[in-house]
């Protein structure tokens, strides 16, 4: 019973880490090197993370300032960083490659909240659906007479207990990169 208890624990808060890392994509107005994360490089035909190729440190409020190890990636971390689909625009200096932040339009800013909405949803969706997996698991429990009816009653308790801390802590998450959209 423990066992079903810790694992729908465990894969809530998987579900709550991978909307961390989506959220974390969204770009606002602000640098964050966090952006980059999931970009990666074709490193000598082998496709390398560009986090592992090149420091990444933020300048101020609206630059990142990106330092490759090795000089002949400057070209390739560029393309990349071009081709990917958040608008940025390097503009390389000698051996540092600076991504100026532009400003969000109002517009765009209230279509990242319906994403950030939607990624939030399907967080919750899939807390759920975890949630009523396991509570199949208990009734087939019960029904092959492993565990007692009350110990089932008992258990949903916390599995629901447990679905209801997570849920809030996706609508904190939610709320929280609105606001950091709508800062200007």
């Amino acid at each position: 019973m423990n066992e079903v208890k810790e694992n729908a624990g465990l894969r809530m808060q998987k579900s709550i880490d991978s909307l961390k890392l989506d959220l974390s994509k969204i770009r606002t107005g602000r640098a964050h090197a966090g952006i980059l994360d999931h970009l990666s490089v074709d490193y000598y035909g082998a496709k390398t993370l560009l986090t592992q190729l090149a420091n990444i440190t933020v300048a101020d409020a609206t630059t990142i300032n990106i330092q490759p190890y090795e000089k002949t990636m400057i070209q390739a971390i560029e393309k990349v960083i071009r081709e990917s689909d958040m608008g940025l625009n390097p503009s390389t200096s000698g051996e540092l490659i600076r991504i100026p932040m532009p400003a969000l339009t109002e517009e765009r800013r209230k279509d990242l909240i319906k994403v950030v909405k939607s990624e939030g949803e399907n967080s919750k969706v899939s807390i759920r659906n975890i949630r009523r997996d396991c509570n199949e698991v208990l009734k087939k429990m019960s029904k092959e007479k492993e565990i007692s009816e009350d110990d089932e009653k008992r258990m949903q308790e916390e599995i629901q207990k447990i679905t209801d801390e997570s849920i809030l802590d996706v609508s904190k998450l939610i709320d929280a990169k609105e606001k950091d959209l709508l800062v200007i």
